[in-house]
């Protein structure tokens, strides 16, 4: 009864409500747990990025999705990854009613600055629920330097 909630701005200014804590619990029975935003995106993939000398190596933990549902998109050196993983209630058998519901749906998307890569070197893996990339970097010519006279 007097549990601790997490502050959401939608409802820092409510009264009293004698029935929030059945609505509580109706939510955290039925609802998709990892849904971050109300129009379907989930919530954000983690990734690992690894500086090595001539490359980096980007690591997308994407588990569970087909390779084909994976879209990389490269413009104004901004790195794109988009996936999305559809519902598979609607393909199924529509006597059976589920009960509960945790597996999650809907679209992934994150962008990454690219500005210090060869764009026309890139390389994508995806194995196992993880995606790789290798990222190498632009060659960067050396710095000769130069005297300059003064007049």
């Amino acid at each position: 009864m007097f549990d601790l909630r997490p502050y959401n701005r939608r409802h820092a200014m409510e009264g009293y409500d004698p029935f929030r804590e059945m609505q509580n619990f109706e939510k955290e029975f039925f609802d998709f747990p990892f849904l971050s935003f109300e129009n379907g995106m989930l919530s954000e993939f983690k990734t690992d990025i690894v500086d090595n000398d001539k490359e980096y190596v980007l690591e997308a933990d994407l588990p569970g999705f087909d390779k084909k549902d994976i879209k990389l998109d490269i413009g104004n050196n901004i790195l794109t990854i988009r996936a999305e993983r559809h519902s598979e209630h609607e393909e199924k058998d529509k006597k059976n009613k589920y009960v509960r519901c945790e597996r999650s749906y809907g679209s992934y998307c994150r962008q990454f600055d690219i500005s210090g890569v060869d764009e026309n070197a890139i390389k994508a893996k995806y194995d196992q629920g993880v995606l790789k990339l290798t990222l190498p970097k632009k060659e960067t010519p050396a710095d000769t330097g130069r005297h300059l006279e003064i007049e």
